[in-house]
């Protein structure tokens, strides 16, 4: 779990386009991809966090009670040593497009059924693609 370091709680959201290829985001002025998402507000829940952050960092506006709960996970944070992550992770439904906003540098769409980068965040690799890949009808990533 936690341990001694720290700890950011996050929400984050899979998308797919209609492919169904995976939206992963690489943020300004760092080297990793992850999923649209961030820390929350004063009073906001898990999923109108992730609601939000959608909508500022790719542009993609749907409403918080439409997210389906994937899993609540702890990861080592990807631009951030020796600092944990909580990350709540939805599903949006649909398919979609977007484009890069805020602080978002640049946007990447994932075949799950093809080689996988080596530049993905760990909660992706660690959690979520573990939790997709065992969805039904999802691809499975050899």
């Amino acid at each position: 779990m936690t341990g001694t370091n720290p700890l950011i709680v996050v929400s984050a959201v899979c998308v797919f386009d209609p492919e169904g290829r995976l939206l992963t985001v690489r943020k300004r002025g760092t080297d990793k991809f992850m999923h649209p998402g961030g820390k929350p507000e004063a009073d906001e829940t898990a999923a109108q966090t992730a609601a939000r952050e959608l909508a500022e960092e790719v542009g993609i506006v749907l409403p918080a009670d439409q997210l389906v709960l994937l899993g609540v996970w702890y990861a080592d944070a990807a631009n951030e040593e020796a600092t944990q992550i909580r990350a709540t992770v939805f599903t949006a439904p649909g398919a979609w497009q977007a484009r890069p906003s805020a602080e978002i540098a640049e946007v990447r769409w994932l075949d799950l059924a093809a080689e996988l980068p080596d530049d993905l965040a760990p909660l992706l690799t660690d959690h979520v693609l573990p939790a997709l890949s065992a969805l039904p009808g999802q691809p499975r990533n050899s």
